[in-house]
């Protein structure tokens, strides 16, 4: 099918796994478990429907006559009712009470909110994958000093695993936010035209109590523990708001890991993996681009943007409902999942591979830190019998004579040979040289990673242990 448009979401980014759940077939099977969910709670409430028909209905769930459905959709323009009718061929004796007392939403707006209950659980699996390949790399790497920056500008040393922490912690943020809009989600339920359920008040002649065991039978049958209390025909198009914002907060915070990768890449510090027959450039053969962070980077800010397109549907109903919402939801919703299922492959990927160049961060970092050191150094001379504000007039000279060695002349940093060769310092250069420990700089980072890991990080990850596993393919 090359003549035609493809979505590069299914053929380059996102997983089989999640492409399913947004797939015809998933979604007109679950239209059909939702009829038989139907059917079920009004027999058992009364209604003359017979196990017969429920078999019947059963019997066809899975094997959709797709083709009669499209042929009758070209004729009546409604795809509920022509699934009804193709539904209704196969399954004559049934066919009479299928979607009985329902209107379009019973299925469509149900469906829904399934499906994206459903992609929410796989996001969050895969999150939680990212989650623990992080937790690794930190605590690998939390003795490891590196030049830390503050304006992108050299500032206090930190350690490579403690800068992991705080990807970590961010997704920690976002599992809070997932985990609460997953709790958080429920069916509509059997709400009829206009929300009032008035088509089953008179199918169980005025009981309103059944009418609402209906929806408690039907959340049940469907895995839910409960239905919104209240609806027009549609549930409040405010979820899918709800929804897309978690998906645009864990696209913040993989962008940012990315932007930091990418950084790092051009530092020569740390690296994504780059396969052996991978090709960096068609003209620079040398090359090697962060081509997985930068993806990542865009299909974030697709995310991102893509939380609008429900914020301005749920802004613009009128009153019980409006079908504005329709085709902006068919392609708002199942992209933005596919988009940030596609992030997490990525982030997985690039996570499991990361390369690390310690005698590069070294150098790096061991260029700077005799500035950073001066503290301690001004500390030494004063015990060595210094005036305190004398020798941090003499320090900020020698630091500015320094830096215009290494900035304007290009030479190394010869900041401890200046302080050396000055008397009021007292102090050789090998005592001075004793000070460039890069580990006396980092504070308590490798202390407060071992603190975040074992007090926030592993016990959500042995929570979901049954979670873990994920390995991620990239397409592309």
């Amino acid at each position: 099918m090359n003549d035609r448009y493809q979505s590069p979401l299914s053929e380059r980014y996102a997983s089989k796994e999640m492409q399913y759940i947004f797939s015809p077939e998933k979604k007109f099977r679950t239209w059909r478990k939702l009829w038989i969910a139907l059917a079920e709670t009004e027999k058992e409430l009364g209604l003359p429907i017979t196990d017969e028909q429920i078999e019947e209905l059963k019997a066809h769930a899975e094997d959709i006559n797709f083709e009669e459905a499209k042929a009758r959709e070209k004729l009546v323009r409604h795809d509920v009712m022509s699934h009804v009718y193709a539904y209704g061929l196969q399954c004559p004796k049934a066919k009479g009470i299928i979607h009985l007392g329902a209107t379009s939403c019973y299925v469509g707006d149900n469906t829904d909110l399934i499906l994206m209950t459903e992609a929410l659980k796989l996001v969050r699996k895969k999150l939680i994958n990212v989650m623990k390949e992080l937790s690794d790399f930190a605590d690998k790497y939390k003795e490891l000093p590196t030049l830390a920056f503050t304006h992108f500008q050299p500032a206090q040393p930190t350690t490579v695993g403690k800068r992991a922490t705080l990807w970590l912690q961010e997704l920690c943020l976002d599992l809070e936010d997932l985990d609460h809009v997953i709790g958080s989600m429920k069916l509509l339920g059997s709400k009829g035209t206009t929300g009032t359920q008035a088509s089953f008040l008179e199918l169980f002649d005025g009981d309103h109590e059944k009418c609402r065991e209906a929806d408690r039978r039907i959340a049940a049958k469907m895995g839910f523990s409960q239905c919104y209390p209240v609806s027009g025909q549609t549930y409040s198009r405010k979820i899918d708001s709800r929804v897309l914002s978690v998906l645009a907060g864990i696209a913040q915070s993989a962008h940012k890991f990315s932007n930091d990768i990418r950084l790092l890449q051009h530092l020569k510090e740390v690296e994504e993996p780059f396969e052996k027959n991978q090709i960096g450039s068609s003209a620079m053969a040398y090359k090697r681009n962060p081509m997985r962070s930068e993806r990542i980077a865009s299909l974030a800010n697709y995310v991102m943007s893509d939380m609008m397109n429900p914020m301005l549907v749920a802004s613009t109903q009128w009153f019980e409902r409006t079908l504005d919402d329709s085709a902006n939801k068919r392609l708002s919703v199942p992209e933005g999942f596919l988009a940030i299922d596609g992030i997490l492959d990525l982030y997985l990927n690039v996570v499991d591979g990361l390369v690390v160049y310690p005698k590069v961060i070294e150098k790096h970092l061991m260029a700077e830190l005799p500035f950073m050191a001066t503290e301690n150094i001004m500390m030494d001379a004063v015990k060595a019998g210094g005036d305190r504000q004398e020798l941090h007039e003499r320090i900020r000279e020698l630091s500015m004579e320094a830096g215009k060695n290494v900035k304007v002349e290009g030479k190394d940093n010869n900041l401890l040979e200046l302080i050396a060769a000055d008397p009021s310092f007292n102090l050789s250069l090998d005592e001075l040289k004793k000070t460039m420990d890069p580990k006396k700089y980092v504070g308590r980072a490798p202390k407060q990673v071992d603190e975040f890991l074992d007090e926030v990080v592993r016990p959500i990850l042995k929570e979901n242990a049954d979670l873990l596993g994920v390995k991620a393919e990239i397409n592309v």
